[in-house]
């Protein structure tokens, strides 16, 4: 295992057919050791936003045109390396095993679409789950050395239920479709059958369950399922503008199959003015209440 440095990002292309073959289940159904979990980092030293990509990316999810990259952005572009890194480092899980269950974002400063940027992405934190077993992507983006945008993405191996009685994760609460906030977003609006396409082109992730219902039957789901990082981008690009300095954490609860009409509530981003305010939002059936997500905002220090 050793890092590795790219000029810019790389296309998935280059490595589908490693990443089709990392899509077959791997025999160890066993317990995964921390020592297993590649120490790895992938870089890349100049990247270069792709003006067309940021363009679509901004039209599919809602963001305005206003010269600023979208807080959820930099999650897409990491989705390359992390891509890389499963298929190329002696990755101990099989990726279609994989379910995105949780994503941090925080930006420490408004960041313009026409800076030149180092991005790095590294495994983390792998631990015991009461499924299987949970682990980190963490992306590092920086500016002359100083870091002003990192992303966690958590994902969960479902497997053979460990024994362990420390550092479990708990289980997730219970997640209540809160009344309406006068004050804040409101919005009931329709996902398309094909949005899981036509993301997929914008980000890169071709994964099966997200592009048509024959290929989700085939990895169990009756339908195909929205994409949970165009979920929270839809939401965000609902709401007001976010503080130049923030956090945005989201949960993924069930999923969105398609087509479906959903509901987003969210609390005003305006109450965001000290230290300890939080804004909270959520994604839900349009028909039945479930959730499908559930996320909170949070100021950074330099908006405090």
């Amino acid at each position: 295992m050793s890092d590795k440095h790219y000029d810019a990002l790389p296309k998935a292309h280059t490595t589908y057919a490693n990443i089709v073959k990392s899509l077959l289940p791997i025999g160890n159904s066993g317990k995964i050791s921390r020592d297993q979990l590649p120490q790895a980092t992938y870089y890349v030293d100049d990247l270069h936003i792709d003006q067309s990509n940021l363009d679509d990316y901004r039209k599919i999810c809602g963001f305005a045109d206003n010269g600023k990259v979208p807080v959820t952005y930099f999650s897409v572009l990491s989705q390359t390396l992390q891509m890389n890194m499963m298929v190329k480092e002696p990755f101990p899980f099989a990726m279609l095993g994989l379910v995105h269950v949780d994503n941090s974002v925080t930006q420490y400063r408004p960041i313009g679409e026409r800076e030149t940027v180092a991005m790095a992405v590294k495994f983390d934190n792998l631990r015991d789950h009461a499924q299987g077993q949970q682990f980190d992507f963490v992306t590092t983006v920086k500016s002359n050395d100083e870091v002003i945008w990192e992303g966690t993405s958590t994902y969960l191996s479902r497997g053979k239920k460990s024994s362990s009685k420390d550092k479990k994760s708990t289980p997730r609460p219970v997640t209540v479709k809160p009344a309406v906030n006068e004050d804040g977003v409101h919005s009931i609006f329709e996902v398309p059958e094909d949005i899981g396409r036509r993301y997929a082109f914008v980000s890169g992730d071709f994964n099966l369950i997200h592009l048509h219902p024959l290929s989700a039957r085939a990895f169990g789901f009756p339908k195909a399922i929205a994409h949970g990082m165009w979920s929270k981008a839809k939401c965000l690009a609902l709401m007001d503008e976010l503080p130049d300095a923030c956090t945005v954490e989201v949960s993924f609860k069930l999923p969105i199959f398609l087509p479906a009409e959903v509901e987003l509530i969210a609390e005003p981003v305006a109450q965001l003015k000290n230290a300890d305010d939080s804004c909270e939002f959520g994604l839900y059936s349009a028909k039945n209440d479930k959730p499908h997500l559930a996320g909170v905002i949070k100021l950074q220090a330099d908006n405090q």
